[in-house]
């Protein structure tokens, strides 16, 4: 079984020219038997515009898929007390599988007071926060607040919280491995870490990386299969997590288990 814990819907690039939201989701289905992955998390937005559905669009998008859970992704310049009462209620109801917070592409600190009620609902209904940990795919996000060691302080005063770092806090994946290794609330995601496809000399780089992040951080319990798509190859992701040398527990763990745990897929 393969669950893909990040994957989106907005009009990113390689799907610019398909306008329609359900053809959007028709391109992730297709790309997804196509690639034998069983189940797919959607991430909403930051921002809701022409390119970047709403959360309630999401959610309506993927009805009748049993294979697709929606991630409510909350902005504190762009969403309002309203949103959280609704995510409330699509989080009672199981239309939405946990929230996502956008460090570096919003310039506030995980850590701040302002985010604590998004914490607060994830920890009332034991649903994970994903937070955007690492290089920012816009080069207008600010790196300080999307530094992993910034997830340290979260993790500590929020014990209860589970929280998922996306992309492994790339580049900064040592600081990622402590913070996973440190904090058995936290988790990481090995999404984005490429733009499309891997090539050979940077697939043999990142392997050699997430090795040693393993190996450092113990068995990985706490690691979650997940792509990008459309901004990363599912295919080609495929290929470099088949190049980890993992025991078959460990592999059956990184692949949809711990997703299927966390997540309550």
């Amino acid at each position: 079984m393969i669950i893909d814990c990040h994957t989106h819907l907005n009009r990113y690039e390689s799907l610019e020219k398909i306008v329609l939201l359900e053809d959007r989701v028709k391109e992730l289905l297709v790309t997804m038997v196509s690639n034998n992955v069983d189940y797919a998390l959607v991430l909403s937005s930051y921002l809701v515009n022409e390119g970047r559905p709403s959360t309630e669009d999401l959610i309506q998008s993927v009805k009748g898929h049993d294979n697709l859970g929606i991630i409510a992704g909350y902005s504190i310049d762009n969403h309002t007390d309203e949103d959280l009462k609704n995510y409330r209620t699509w989080i009672k109801d199981g239309l939405v599988k946990g929230l996502k917070i956008y460090s570096g592409y919003e310039h506030y600190y995980p850590y701040d007071q302002k985010y604590q009620k998004v914490y607060d609902l994830c920890m009332e209904f034991d649903v994970p926060v994903m937070i955007h940990t690492g290089d920012t795919f816009s080069e207008k996000g600010k790196l300080r607040y999307s530094h992993p060691l910034n997830i340290d302080e979260l993790a500590v005063d929020n014990p209860e919280l589970k929280i998922v770092m996306c992309h492994l806090g790339n580049p900064w994946i040592e600081d990622c491995q402590e913070i996973v290794y440190k904090n058995d609330n936290v988790y990481a995601d090995m999404s984005g870490l490429a733009v499309g496809r891997f090539d050979h000399f940077f697939e043999k780089i990142m392997v050699e990386k997430v090795a040693e992040l393993i190996n450092y951080a113990g068995e990985p319990r706490y690691l979650l299969y997940g792509t990008d798509w459309p901004i990363s190859d599912m295919d080609s992701y495929l290929n470099f997590v088949a190049k980890l040398k993992l025991k078959p527990k460990f592999r059956e763990e990184l692949m949809y288990k711990n997703a299927k745990r966390l997540f309550k897929i």
